[in-house]
């Protein structure tokens, strides 16, 4: 990695105890020889989630980290809150969680910190609470890139349905406020209707159905989280005789996020037309490796990393903003996308 460390402290440590010749990242020590790692899922009802905990658990087999039994706090920050005092209780030594709900955990980030246990925080950037590392992707750029397609392939006009994900999550406010504001900038001739779903897929469906039924020129629609919306809005588009081939009169542009195989589908069978690729894989892999180094005492400093993402500043850590590419039928089948790689070794 060409990223900045501070490790000085770190390997006087480590030789002081074992008089060791020297101390590097590429060191061959065991996982784990630095304490447990406590890693909780946030939730089991979506596909990219389920990606993502495929991914993590690739990587603990492989023995990048010495992990804990993992948890699932199913979308419940009370969950969250049982589970990780579970870690501490068994000897956790950092914590990889990924809070949906980013204002509730701030006093068990500031309980973590008091006992000095580094946190490296998933997906999503807890609004308070120190963190070791958020590991997500730029959020607002999803917003944005969403807007952009969405705009140009609607021509500058038109009628567009917004799926927004929980507002009390950073992840649905720069959605949903990069969306906006792209729109009222750059596409005026755009109306957006946004329907808060909470990320649930039955409230998405249920709200489009409502919406359908008022304003039947809907001709667009964004779905903030594909793993949780694509299947409800299918059905109902299916049921309504709306699933119409692009290019054909009465066809709905509809954009995703998250990069699913199930998306990747329904792009290729002219279901919908794009989505903007989250990495699960990239998700899972530098949650881990964020964790190891937090373990051997490593800092990092902003700036672009070796592994086509940059670290930024935030008001209480550091943030790693991964790439997550747009993929349409151009690329749809592009095998260095996360979700053309599963199943293969």
């Amino acid at each position: 990695m060409r990223l900045r460390t501070t490790t000085v402290a770190a390997c006087a440590a480590l030789l002081a105890v074992t008089a060791l010749a020297g101390c590097n990242r590429g060191s061959d020590d065991k996982a784990g020889s630095s304490g447990k790692v406590g890693i909780d899922l946030p939730r089991s009802d979506s596909d990219f989630w389920n990606s993502y905990q495929g991914y993590i658990e690739k990587g603990v087999k492989a023995g990048v980290v010495s992990a804990l039994p993992r948890s699932n706090s199913q979308n419940d920050i009370g969950k969250l809150v049982a589970n990780v005092q579970t870690f501490v209780d068994q000897g956790a030594k950092a914590i990889v969680m990924a809070p949906q709900d980013t204002g509730a955990i701030a006093s068990t980030l500031q309980t973590l910190a008091g006992k000095h246990i580094p946190v490296v925080s998933v997906d999503t950037r807890p609004d308070k609470g120190q963190v070791y590392m958020v590991v997500r992707a730029d959020n607002r750029a999803y917003g944005t890139k969403a807007c952009d397609y969405l705009g140009q392939q609607l021509g500058g006009k038109g009628k567009v349905v917004e799926f927004e994900g929980a507002l009390d999550s950073i992840n649905g406010r720069d959605r949903s406020e990069a969306f906006a504001s792209c729109m009222k900038s750059k596409f005026p001739g755009v109306k957006v209707i946004a329907l808060a779903t909470d990320w649930k897929g039955d409230v998405a469906s249920a709200k489009l159905q409502t919406t359908l039924a008022s304003d039947p020129d809907i001709n667009g629609i964004y779905m903030q989280a594909g793993g949780v919306f694509l299947q409800p809005t299918l059905a109902l588009l299916e049921q309504k005789h709306l699933l119409k081939p692009p290019g054909t009169p009465g066809h709905i542009t509809i954009i995703s996020n998250d990069g699913i195989p199930e998306e990747f589908k329904a792009i290729k069978a002219g279901q919908i037309d794009a989505t903007i690729s989250q990495p699960a894989d990239l998700y899972a892999k530098y949650a881990l490796y964020y964790a190891k180094e937090a373990l051997a005492g490593k800092t990092f400093q902003p700036g672009p990393t070796d592994h086509d993402s940059t670290i930024i500043k935030i008001p209480n850590g550091l943030e790693d903003q991964l790439p997550a590419p747009l993929v349409t039928k151009a690329n749809v089948d592009d095998p260095n996308l996360w979700a053309n790689q599963l199943g293969k070794s």
